[in-house]
């Protein structure tokens, strides 16, 4: 498999992200016109009810390599990402966050070890965020080491440089932000080289994330026991 970067779509979801998608795009256009990439930006709106759409549509009109798609209800965070994933036609995908907690110029880094692997995911050398969600991180990341029997230190974090040839070969089921997790434990049976990267996390300046209410935490372990069964009961 041929694991140098020759084109990119650059995929982020946006919810309640009105105020960080014009940042998000500025990063992304620069990042493609830096590194001289055939790309698309693709931006999933999962069914905002404060206008990250439009918001997302008026700018997209200036450009003609972004690409907004439109979810008529929200559908969750993994379903936003199958969206995206579907719709690219670049050879990689660099997958992150519309909410500006990641910085795509980490790519810079990820580009230097990419022919390594079919999949580079990120782990946060600190995490920024209130003690509760340290802890729910923590013990989320240790659930799965333990029942799926890997070594990733942070499988969920929101940055990630995947092959669009080794997705491909992928069934997907996650709804939920466990989508990540799941990418990257179906790639590592399917015997795909997974590797890590460590990444600095920036707050969240604008709005409130939506990942840790009790409503996504239940659907997540949902998810988690469906890959379970589906993985090691059938």
């Amino acid at each position: 498999m041929d694991k140098q970067i020759k084109s990119l779509s650059i995929i982020f979801p946006v919810y309640k992200d009105t105020k960080t998608i014009g940042i998000m795009i500025d990063k992304s256009q620069k990042l493609i016109s830096k590194h001289n990439l055939d790309s698309e930006i693709i931006i999933i709106n999962d069914c905002c009810p404060e206008g990250s759409g439009i918001i997302a549509d008026k700018i997209a009109n200036k450009f003609n390599n972004i690409i907004v798609i439109h979810h008529d209800k929200n559908k969750g965070y993994g379903e936003a990402l199958k969206t995206g994933f579907r719709a690219s036609t670049k050879d990689w995908i660099l997958q992150t966050d519309g909410d500006c907690q990641y910085d795509i110029n980490d790519f810079d880094k990820m580009i230097k070890i990419i022919h390594n692997y079919d999949c580079l995911i990120t782990f946060r050398y600190k995490k920024i965020y209130q003690s509760y969600r340290i802890f729910i991180s923590w013990f989320y990341n240790k659930l799965i080491r333990f029942v799926f029997n890997t070594n990733f230190r942070d499988v969920s974090t929101g940055l990630r440089l995947i092959n669009k040839n080794a997705l491909a070969s992928l069934s997907l089921n996650s709804s939920s932000s466990f989508i990540g997790a799941e990418l990257a434990i179906r790639l590592m049976l399917a015997g795909y080289q997974v590797g890590e990267i460590g990444i600095t996390t920036y707050p969240r300046e604008f709005g409130k994330s939506g990942m840790v209410t009790l409503k996504s935490i239940l659907h997540t372990i949902k998810d988690l026991i469906i890959l379970y069964k589906k993985l090691f009961r059938t």
